[in-house]
């Protein structure tokens, strides 16, 4: 059986330390949904990171 990914939104934001507990804290919450959601610094700047929600 394949798996696919399919990104729904993408954004750029301002890096905080606390940015990952939200991310868990959707994933854990809407997990059941078929969301996922990722974060990744932005390789351009590191002050912002690139927000993801997917729909697994």
């Amino acid at each position: 059986m394949e798996s696919k990914i399919e990104v729904l939104s993408t954004v750029k934001i301002q890096n905080t330390p606390d940015l990952y507990k939200i991310v868990d804290l959707l994933n854990r919450t809407l997990k059941h949904e078929d969301l996922m959601f990722g974060l990744a610094l932005d390789r351009d700047d590191q002050k912002k990171c690139v927000f993801t929600i997917y729909r697994t």
